[in-house]
């Protein structure tokens, strides 16, 4: 059975919002989907997984959240991403998406296949931004 897994960590509840969107997205074929918060995620949920969605606000000057996020990504970078599919999501208040570039670049500097441009989303997804989530979602899994 595939297994898709979503970890996320959000501060306003405007990431999980997403997360949850994302993994409803997944729910085909029978793909097994977990939705975890970082905060209870460990580097082996990333590894039995197939499918790999990773969500996390803009922080500060555009960067990951740096207490449980960035170490949780940090910790990423020895797995064996052959056989995975990534997608990455978080919302933000202002910037243009620095951070999210930089995470896409980072991931992909680990060997991880990105399956598009990480998905963000301005403050509190909308009927549409629910939408994206879930064709990203779908997308992974597919």
């Amino acid at each position: 059975m595939s297994k898709m897994v979503v970890i996320y960590w959000s501060g306003t509840g405007n990431t999980k919002m997403m997360a949850d969107a994302v993994a409803d997205g997944g729910r085909v074929d029978g793909v097994d989907v977990e939705v975890i918060s970082v905060e209870d995620a460990t580097k082996q949920n990333v590894i039995e997984a197939q499918f790999i969605a990773l969500g996390c606000p803009s922080m500060g000057a555009e960067v990951l959240e740096e207490d449980v996020m960035e170490p949780f990504v940090e910790a990423l970078s020895d797995i064996d991403w052959s056989d995975k599919k990534l997608a990455l999501f978080g919302s933000y208040d202002w910037g243009d998406g620095e951070w999210m570039r930089n995470w896409e670049e980072r991931m992909r500097d680990y060997g991880a296949k990105l399956i598009e441009d990480g998905l963000i989303v301005h403050l509190t997804p909308e009927v549409d931004g629910i939408e994206k989530c879930e064709n990203l979602g779908n997308d992974l899994v597919k």
